[in-house]
């Protein structure tokens, strides 16, 4: 499982500083018509991915020249500390709380990327925080996270079935068939095909969970 400490060798910092400006893009959704893909990629043909999407439809999806590529890893909850910067997908509770359905951490590089509250589409009715943890907090329905963002604060319950992954460099070889993958932003064209110049690939098989 990978150590914070050990995501990014020096030299990369620079070019994932490059996609922090690109993914926040991507998760505020300030594209005109971005469209978020999750599924898995089939078959690859040139520079065009043939991706069977979570619903069950086959869609395809080119990648420009300077496509960047996010891996995202499996990892631990006791890797979120104080400071962390992370991405909470959830359900909101009753008395306003948030329990997570899974949670990303980010590295340094990617600090702020989106941070605020919004809707998701992982499941109906779900939530996205990007935020930095205050603190975190045993208790009896799991570990509780308080995390702050520019403009609030919310409280996230971790149940222990909440997928724990972190952000870290990937590959364009990660492109490949049978890669589960999640598109943040793919966008329309001019002739009507859909294009992304960024795409998250799960590690060893898992598939992204945000």
């Amino acid at each position: 499982m990978p150590k914070i400490s050990s995501w990014l060798p020096r030299s990369l910092v620079a070019s994932l500083a490059v996609v922090s400006v690109l993914a926040s893009a991507a998760w505020a959704q300030q594209s005109p018509t971005p469209t978020r893909i999750r599924g898995t990629i089939e078959s690859i043909d040139g520079k065009t991915m043939n991706i069977k999407t979570r619903e069950g439809t086959d869609v395809k999806v080119n990648m420009t020249d300077d496509i960047s590529v996010i891996g995202i890893a499996k990892t631990s909850l006791s890797e979120i500390k104080q400071g962390s910067y992370i991405g909470v997908s959830a359900m909101p509770q009753p008395d306003g709380s948030q329990k997570a359905l899974a949670i990303h951490i980010f590295p340094e590089a990617m600090r702020g990327a989106a941070e605020g509250f919004r809707p998701w589409d992982l499941r109906p009715n779900s939530t996205m925080t990007n935020a930095t943890v205050a603190q975190t907090v045993a208790s009896v329905d799991g570990q509780v996270i308080e995390v702050k963002y520019k403009d609030g604060e919310k409280k996230v319950v971790v149940p222990p079935d909440a997928a724990i992954v972190a952000f870290v460099t990937g590959e364009k070889s990660e492109i490949k068939p049978g890669a589960k993958i999640i598109i943040f932003g793919a966008k329309k064209t001019a002739d009507g095909s859909l294009e992304t110049n960024r795409i998250g690939v799960g590690r060893d098989g898992i598939a992204p969970p945000m």
